[in-house]
């Protein structure tokens, strides 16, 4: 039955990693268009936070650099396999943050496997910093909520039991018993 498959809450979940895709896409257009940043480099924007233009042509943490063409259609592959992972597990839920969670992480795999797909690697642009200490890597709004994505999952499945959740889809819930 489809009208059960695209409940609210998955309805919310598809339209908010659609959204982390627009807002990246655009973000990634603008600093390598208008801002010109693949030409300028470094643009200093607070004393903690710069666009520097960066072509991660690895995975997370730049693992996995693909050198070559087979092994650049090699990780678009692989991160759609898992995107369509995460789509499946996203449309079984049925909680809201759960869906969220998953939709942050879907949205931000999409944002990178376009980049990879039309470039050859990922545009990463954000540097925080604290002076010269740099916690993280370079990144862009795709890894962050990837990140964010996987947090929220994470803090939910060892602190949030289901019975505890206020956010349940309500045409998945059962009537009260007499």
């Amino acid at each position: 039955m489809m009208s059960g498959l695209f409940t609210k809450a998955r309805l919310i979940g598809l339209a908010l990693a659609a959204l982390i895709v627009a807002a990246d896409q655009w973000l990634k257009h603008y600093v390598i268009g208008p801002l010109n940043l693949r030409q300028v480099g470094n643009i200093e924007l607070l004393p903690f936070f710069d666009f520097t233009y960066v072509e991660n042509r690895g995975v997370s943490l730049g693992m996995l650099e693909a050198t070559t063409m087979e092994m650049r259609w090699l990780l678009v592959a692989g991160t759609a396999v898992i995107a369509i992972i995460v789509f499946i597990w996203m449309m079984r839920e049925r909680l809201l943050g759960d869906i969220l969670g998953l939709a942050m992480i879907l949205g931000g795999a999409l944002g990178n496997i376009y980049d990879r797909y039309m470039w050859g690697y990922v545009i990463d642009f954000a540097d925080l910093h604290i002076g010269t200490f740099r916690p993280f890597l370079i990144f862009n709004i795709a890894d962050a909520c990837i990140t964010i994505g996987v947090v929220i999952i994470l803090v939910r499945s060892f602190f949030f039991s289901e019975k505890e959740e206020n956010d349940t889809d309500t045409s998945q819930m059962r009537p009260a018993e007499s």
